[in-house]
């Protein structure tokens, strides 16, 4: 994504685009993945005005009161929970 931005604002160009609306919330992540922010000048200019729009904070936000924390969870509730979201098998489609 630097190596995108050394010459153009947005990912696609000089516009904001989808291709910057689905692709900043993959990189909030940046942190936790260890990665230096500041050894990428681009890309933080880049991440840094993305998430300064309105829009994006909103969006950011949105679902934050549904989250839960899981350590306030009985191990029955976290079972069912893993259940739910990890136990899934894909129907076979048709021969």
């Amino acid at each position: 994504m630097n190596n995108r931005l050394y010459d153009r604002r947005y990912l696609a160009g000089d516009e904001y685009t989808i291709a910057d609306m689905i692709s900043y919330p993959w990189t909030v992540g940046w942190e936790a993945q260890g990665q230096d922010i500041d050894e990428f000048k681009y890309f933080k200019r880049w991440f840094e005005e993305v998430g300064n729009r309105p829009a994006v904070k909103r969006g950011m936000g949105a679902g934050n009161n549904l989250r839960v924390d899981p350590s306030t969870l009985t191990a029955e509730e976290r079972a069912q929970m893993r259940k739910i979201m990890y136990n899934q098998r894909a129907i076979a489609a048709p021969a």
